[in-house]
Protein backbone atom coordinates (compact mmCIF):
# COMPACT_ATOMS: atom_id res chain seq x y z
CA UNK A 1 0.00 0.00 0.00
CA UNK A 2 1.56 3.54 -1.18
CA UNK A 3 1.89 6.17 1.69
CA UNK A 4 -0.86 8.79 1.68
CA UNK A 5 0.26 12.45 0.32
CA UNK A 6 0.65 14.49 3.23
CA UNK A 7 -1.74 17.94 3.58
CA UNK A 8 -0.03 20.21 1.50
CA UNK A 9 -0.82 23.16 4.51
CA UNK A 10 -0.72 26.75 3.84
CA UNK A 11 2.20 28.79 3.78
CA UNK A 12 1.43 30.75 7.01
CA UNK A 13 -1.01 28.74 9.34
CA UNK A 14 -0.52 30.24 13.03
CA UNK A 15 -2.38 28.40 16.03
CA UNK A 16 -3.53 31.07 18.44
CA UNK A 17 -4.93 31.96 21.99
CA UNK A 18 -5.83 34.74 23.88
CA UNK A 19 -6.51 35.59 27.68
CA UNK A 20 -8.52 38.78 28.66
CA UNK A 21 -8.73 40.41 32.26
CA UNK A 22 -12.26 39.09 32.78
CA UNK A 23 -14.13 41.99 31.70
CA UNK A 24 -16.95 42.42 29.12
CA UNK A 25 -15.83 42.98 26.62
CA UNK A 26 -12.34 41.73 27.39
CA UNK A 27 -9.02 43.27 27.32
CA UNK A 28 -6.12 41.15 26.33
CA UNK A 29 -3.74 40.38 28.87
CA UNK A 30 -1.74 37.67 26.74
CA UNK A 31 -1.25 36.71 22.94
CA UNK A 32 0.27 33.45 21.68
CA UNK A 33 0.67 32.63 17.76
CA UNK A 34 2.72 29.26 17.11
CA UNK A 35 3.36 28.18 13.60
CA UNK A 36 2.47 25.20 12.12
CA UNK A 37 5.09 24.45 8.82
CA UNK A 38 4.74 21.60 6.76
CA UNK A 39 2.74 19.87 9.28
CA UNK A 40 4.91 20.26 12.08
CA UNK A 41 5.18 22.57 15.26
CA UNK A 42 7.72 25.58 15.03
CA UNK A 43 8.03 26.57 18.50
CA UNK A 44 11.14 28.55 17.59
CA UNK A 45 9.65 30.82 15.46
CA UNK A 46 6.28 31.52 17.85
CA UNK A 47 5.19 34.59 19.23
CA UNK A 48 3.83 35.72 23.14
CA UNK A 49 2.95 38.67 24.33
CA UNK A 50 1.76 39.45 28.02
CA UNK A 51 -0.41 42.47 27.65
CA UNK A 52 -0.72 44.99 30.93
CA UNK A 53 -4.58 45.70 30.43
CA UNK A 54 -6.33 49.20 31.13
CA UNK A 55 -8.71 47.47 33.55
CA UNK A 56 -7.41 45.60 35.90
CA UNK A 57 -7.76 41.58 35.88
CA UNK A 58 -10.91 40.31 37.98
CA UNK A 59 -10.42 37.59 40.63
CA UNK A 60 -12.07 34.96 38.85
CA UNK A 61 -10.26 35.55 35.84
CA UNK A 62 -6.54 35.50 37.46
CA UNK A 63 -7.52 32.12 39.39
CA UNK A 64 -8.29 30.80 35.49
CA UNK A 65 -5.29 32.15 34.04
CA UNK A 66 -2.83 32.70 37.33
CA UNK A 67 -2.07 36.15 35.50
CA UNK A 68 -2.45 38.99 38.28
CA UNK A 69 -2.23 42.41 38.17
CA UNK A 70 0.89 42.80 39.98
CA UNK A 71 2.53 40.13 37.51
CA UNK A 72 1.49 42.39 34.65
CA UNK A 73 2.17 45.95 35.79
CA UNK A 74 5.69 45.55 33.99
CA UNK A 75 4.42 44.85 30.57
CA UNK A 76 3.49 46.79 27.72
CA UNK A 77 0.08 47.78 27.21
CA UNK A 78 -1.67 46.77 23.99
CA UNK A 79 -1.17 50.15 22.45
CA UNK A 80 2.46 49.25 22.92
CA UNK A 81 2.10 45.72 21.00
CA UNK A 82 -0.44 45.98 18.64
CA UNK A 83 1.76 46.78 15.88
CA UNK A 84 3.83 43.68 16.47
CA UNK A 85 1.17 41.70 16.74
CA UNK A 86 -0.98 42.50 13.78
CA UNK A 87 2.24 41.69 12.08
CA UNK A 88 2.40 38.66 13.25
CA UNK A 89 -0.73 37.71 11.97
CA UNK A 90 -0.78 39.26 8.91
CA UNK A 91 -1.94 36.85 5.92
CA UNK A 92 -2.12 34.18 7.78
CA UNK A 93 -4.48 31.04 8.38
CA UNK A 94 -4.97 31.08 12.29
CA UNK A 95 -6.32 28.01 14.11
CA UNK A 96 -7.99 28.01 17.61
CA UNK A 97 -10.48 25.81 20.05
CA UNK A 98 -13.24 27.65 19.65
CA UNK A 99 -12.43 30.09 17.40
CA UNK A 100 -15.48 32.45 17.00
CA UNK A 101 -14.26 33.64 20.73
CA UNK A 102 -10.67 34.28 19.62
CA UNK A 103 -11.41 36.12 16.29
CA UNK A 104 -13.75 38.02 17.65
CA UNK A 105 -11.72 39.34 20.39
CA UNK A 106 -8.53 39.84 18.21
CA UNK A 107 -10.57 41.41 15.56
CA UNK A 108 -12.05 43.91 18.72
CA UNK A 109 -8.32 44.97 19.32
CA UNK A 110 -6.82 44.87 15.42
CA UNK A 111 -9.24 47.17 13.52
CA UNK A 112 -9.22 46.26 9.51
CA UNK A 113 -7.50 43.09 10.08
CA UNK A 114 -8.56 39.80 8.46
CA UNK A 115 -6.89 36.55 8.48
CA UNK A 116 -6.87 34.23 5.30
CA UNK A 117 -8.81 31.50 6.86
CA UNK A 118 -9.85 30.62 10.43
CA UNK A 119 -9.71 26.86 11.59
CA UNK A 120 -11.76 25.65 14.76
CA UNK A 121 -10.38 22.67 16.43
CA UNK A 122 -13.67 22.60 18.41
CA UNK A 123 -16.31 22.08 15.32
CA UNK A 124 -13.16 19.77 13.81
CA UNK A 125 -13.14 17.21 16.67
CA UNK A 126 -17.02 17.14 16.94
CA UNK A 127 -17.07 16.11 13.35
CA UNK A 128 -13.63 13.97 13.76
CA UNK A 129 -14.65 12.42 17.05
CA UNK A 130 -18.26 12.54 17.32
CA UNK A 131 -18.21 9.60 19.89
CA UNK A 132 -15.58 11.61 22.32
CA UNK A 133 -17.27 11.60 26.20
CA UNK A 134 -17.15 15.82 25.06
CA UNK A 135 -15.18 18.46 22.90
CA UNK A 136 -13.84 20.84 25.53
CA UNK A 137 -9.84 21.41 25.34
CA UNK A 138 -9.56 19.48 28.24
CA UNK A 139 -11.61 16.23 27.18
CA UNK A 140 -9.94 16.32 23.41
CA UNK A 141 -6.40 16.29 25.72
CA UNK A 142 -7.49 12.86 27.30
CA UNK A 143 -9.33 11.56 24.43
CA UNK A 144 -6.81 12.65 21.77
CA UNK A 145 -3.39 11.06 24.60
CA UNK A 146 -1.91 14.39 23.28
CA UNK A 147 1.91 14.69 24.44
CA UNK A 148 2.07 17.58 26.07
CA UNK A 149 5.49 17.19 28.25
CA UNK A 150 7.22 20.11 26.15
CA UNK A 151 4.16 22.73 26.33
CA UNK A 152 5.19 25.68 28.26
CA UNK A 153 3.85 27.53 31.14
CA UNK A 154 0.63 25.49 32.11
CA UNK A 155 -2.96 25.08 31.34
CA UNK A 156 -5.27 28.06 30.68
CA UNK A 157 -2.22 30.27 29.17
CA UNK A 158 -2.45 30.99 26.01
CA UNK A 159 0.74 29.62 25.50
CA UNK A 160 -0.17 26.25 26.49
CA UNK A 161 -3.63 26.23 25.05
CA UNK A 162 -1.54 27.18 21.71
CA UNK A 163 0.56 24.57 21.71
CA UNK A 164 -1.93 21.71 22.74
CA UNK A 165 -4.52 22.72 20.40
CA UNK A 166 -2.19 22.77 18.06
CA UNK A 167 -1.03 18.88 18.49
CA UNK A 168 -4.90 18.60 18.47
CA UNK A 169 -5.18 19.98 15.13
CA UNK A 170 -2.17 17.86 13.62
CA UNK A 171 -3.35 14.35 15.53
CA UNK A 172 -7.02 15.21 13.55
CA UNK A 173 -5.67 16.34 10.49
CA UNK A 174 -3.87 12.93 9.55
CA UNK A 175 -7.45 11.41 9.43
CA UNK A 176 -7.98 13.87 6.56
CA UNK A 177 -6.99 13.23 3.05
CA UNK A 178 -6.35 16.65 1.94
CA UNK A 179 -6.56 20.31 2.85
CA UNK A 180 -9.95 21.71 1.40
CA UNK A 181 -11.44 18.46 2.74
CA UNK A 182 -10.50 19.54 6.22
CA UNK A 183 -11.27 23.31 5.87
CA UNK A 184 -14.68 21.87 4.71
CA UNK A 185 -15.54 20.41 8.14
CA UNK A 186 -13.33 22.90 10.20
CA UNK A 187 -13.95 26.83 8.74
CA UNK A 188 -17.28 28.07 10.63
CA UNK A 189 -19.65 29.24 8.46
CA UNK A 190 -19.56 33.28 8.28
CA UNK A 191 -15.43 33.38 8.92
CA UNK A 192 -12.69 34.15 7.07
CA UNK A 193 -11.94 30.72 4.73
CA UNK A 194 -15.33 29.01 4.37
CA UNK A 195 -16.12 27.03 1.54
CA UNK A 196 -18.67 29.10 -0.68
CA UNK A 197 -22.07 27.74 -1.40
CA UNK A 198 -22.38 26.33 -4.95
CA UNK A 199 -24.16 28.49 -7.80
CA UNK A 200 -27.62 27.88 -8.47
CA UNK A 201 -27.98 26.11 -11.32
CA UNK A 202 -29.87 28.22 -14.24
CA UNK A 203 -33.07 27.46 -15.28
CA UNK A 204 -32.99 26.34 -19.16
CA UNK A 205 -33.91 28.59 -21.45
CA UNK A 206 -34.89 28.75 -25.13
CA UNK A 207 -31.85 30.40 -25.88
Amino acid sequence: MNPRTPIAWPARLLVVDVEGNGANPPDLVEVAALPIRDGRLDTTTAGAWLIRPPVPVTAFAAKVHGLTNEHLAQYPTWPEVRHGVREFLSDAWICAHNAHVDHRVLARHLPGWQPAGVIDTLRLARATYPDAPAHSLDALIEHAHLDLTHAPAQRHRATYDAYATALLLLTMADLYETWPELTAVAVPPGLPGAPKPPEPEQEPTLW
